[in-house]
């Protein structure tokens, strides 16, 4: 047997104490290139703090004229393709080596979960402790970490403190090395956690879930591989996240670039940007994250933006030894660490991650304030907009404080509600912009015009390039998968929510679907801004459902219409009711054209209530 046949044969084997199929198909390292860093510690209070609150300032009709004028100037500017055709080099996985030879699968299993990310790795440490063993995943990449195996360039990092968004820390003994981890490090925790919870074994790398069929007269589905593989599983679990498909902005002659180019979610470590003439497209989250550390080696940076991120203060700091002693003294830490961060309402206080609240040192998160009487819900929101509004002007002085030149400062001031973009955060970021090799392109509002052979070229003018990075982020809450899901009546998941808008129950049943199950998808509620709450909820409701079910007897699972309807005019109407925070163009409501209700999930801690209701009564439920 030559030694390639051999590496295929032993990628499938069969567990001789359950009887059940295990695979060794995970794919080595492309590369030791792959590596770096996230945030900076930095000892410069002026970066690390943002400017006074200006006192008595209030989002009133002038401020709100100027936020709406800077609003619509960029109507319909967001113009984006999927990478197909000569663009889906784009997409290709440059982290590990090719795909582990093997057999195609024709077999059947109780689970089959789409994802080795945080939530697949949670899924299965869930589902073997309660006895589920036949367990199968399917996942694209050649190794764990969702999008931490994706999103690898240099600067990458976490922006929730990773003592509580670090999934199952007691259980592994481990303690992250900063407070806000780099992707680096997360990457490295991921495997860990399948190494020590057996993941590997479960898991199909480099298999990608192509169509899955539900067969009614088997009471299953038929899940179809770019591998061949034509697998019969009772259970399917869409576990592939949020920010999952890529996507490229759509510029006339981008396609006659002669310089190396790529997508920040598939980093090239094989091209060298010492020396070189860099362009970035974009300035979102990940921009700002690779912009202060590729402007260290290259040898001229053009940032192109469209629209300015929000850019916070993130005062990163290594962990201490001594909290490390404490928390070792603590059974439970990090659990009851999360639980703090899942009470504060608050965006930015969150994501802030005050370490004497989280550490339970004092009470509350934040002083209360006692009104003379009770406020409407029309007053209550006024005040959350002045209040939203004093922490932008914040953030507009610090671009004033640190950028040096007026123009290029004016250029980075953000005006729009915070959060309503996602926000970023930086110490090192803005003051880029000083660095003599570093220049903002603003091509507001409408976006760079071309690119040519030589580089981009904007209002006539032509910046000429090595290398263009594309860091123009992810399609938000849609998942390829749904397009490949067939139901009841031949029906895709897409085409459905195509006709009727996104139809789901908690986010994680649709009507029609029966034993299927999303998580952390669209209208998916139970977390906070922490994205491992939502996991771990998620991740207990399943359980206690196939527990309920086996229980019963049941081999399906489906959801009542009326049931779904009322849940989906519910996220409707709590998206309507808080859509005054997000009154801007941006990836969480779909550039301005999603229907309300549609993505994300907006009516806090109410999920819970149909949740627990559902639990209690079993009445959204048709079992079979």
């Amino acid at each position: 047997m030559t030694r390639e046949g051999k590496r295929s044969s032993m990628a499938v084997q069969i567990d001789p104490n359950s009887g059940l199929k295990i695979f060794n198909t995970r794919a080595g390292k492309a590369s030791e290139k792959i590596a770096g860093k996230g945030y900076s510690t930095l000892s410069d209070d002026s970066l690390t703090s943002l400017p006074e609150e200006p006192v008595g300032a209030v989002f009133n009709a002038e401020e709100q004229e100027k936020y709406q004028a800077f609003k619509e100037r960029r109507r319909g500017a967001a113009d984006y393709m999927e990478m197909k055709g000569e663009f889906s080099r784009y997409l290709e996985d440059l982290y590990s080596s090719d795909p582990v030879q093997r057999e195609a699968l024709t077999d059947d299993c109780e689970i089959l979960v789409v994802g080795a990310g945080f939530a697949g790795l949670l899924l299965w440490y869930k589902l073997k402790n309660a006895g589920f063993e036949d367990v199968r995943f399917c996942e694209k990449g050649g190794d764990v970490g969702g999008t931490w195996y994706w999103n690898r360039y240099p600067g990458i990092a976490c922006d929730v403190e990773s003592y509580s968004y670090f999934p199952l820390l007691e259980e592994m003994g481990y303690f992250p090395t900063m407070k806000f981890a780099s992707g680096f490090e997360i990457m490295e925790y991921c495997q860990k956690l399948a190494e020590k919870f057996g993941f590997y074994d479960k898991c199909l790398f480099h298999t990608t879930v192509e169509k899955t069929v539900w067969e009614e007269e088997h009471q299953s589905w038929l899940v179809k591989t770019d591998r061949g593989d034509q697998m019969k599983a009772r259970y399917v679990i869409l576990a592939n996240g949020l920010l999952t498909t890529p996507k490229l902005a759509r510029i006339e002659g981008m396609e006659t670039f002669e310089g190396d180019s790529f997508h920040t979610s598939r980093w090239n470590y094989n091209v060298d940007l010492k020396n070189k003439r860099v362009g970035v497209i974009g300035t979102g989250a990940t921009a700002v994250q690779v912009v202060p550390e590729i402007a260290k080696v290259v040898k001229e940076l053009y940032v192109f933006q469209r629209t300015p991120s929000s850019i916070d203060v993130r005062d990163q700091r290594e962990t201490t030894q001594e909290e490390i002693d404490q928390w070792k003294s603590e059974p439970g830490w990090a659990k009851a660490r999360r639980a703090r961060f899942a009470k504060i309402s608050s965006g930015r206080t969150a994501l802030k991650a005050n370490d004497e609240y989280l550490a339970g040192k004092v009470a509350d998160f934040k002083e209360r304030k006692q009104h003379a009487r009770e406020l409407s819900a029309e007053e209550m929101m006024a005040k959350q907009l002045d209040t939203n509004f004093r922490i932008m002007e914040q953030i507009r002085t610090r671009v004033d404080n640190i950028v040096e030149d007026p123009e290029i400062a004016q250029s980075l001031k953000p005006y729009y509600p915070y959060g309503c973009k996602r926000p970023a955060f930086h110490d090192e970021y803005l003051p880029t912009f000083n660095l003599p090799n570093v220049n903002l392109v603003d091509t507001a509002p409408s976006g760079v015009s071309m690119i040519n052979e030589k580089g981009v070229v904007h209002e006539g003018k032509e910046y000429g390039l090595d290398v263009l990075i594309y860091a123009t982020g992810f399609k938000w809450m849609e998942a390829a998968t749904f397009n490949m899901v067939q139901g009841r009546g031949g029906k895709t998941l897409q085409e459905k929510w195509q006709e009727k808008g996104t139809q789901t129950f908690l986010g994680i049943h649709s009507n029609g679907f029966p034993n299927l199950f999303i998580v952390a998808g669209p209208q998916g509620g139970g977390g906070s801004f922490n994205f491992t709450d939502a996991l771990e909820v998620h991740g207990d409701y399943l359980v206690w459902l196939l527990e309920t079910m086996r229980a019963k007897g049941a081999t399906a699972v489906d959801v009542d219409k009326a049931q779904e309807e009322a849940y989906v005019e519910h996220c409707k109407q709590v998206d309507i009711q808080t859509s005054a925070f997000r009154d801007c163009y941006s990836y969480y409501n779909g550039e301005g054209k999603a229907e309300p209700g549609s993505l994300s999930y907006y009516g806090g801690g109410r999920w819970h209530k149909y949740r627990v209701h559902a639990q209690e009564t079993l009445e959204p439920y048709i079992f079979n």
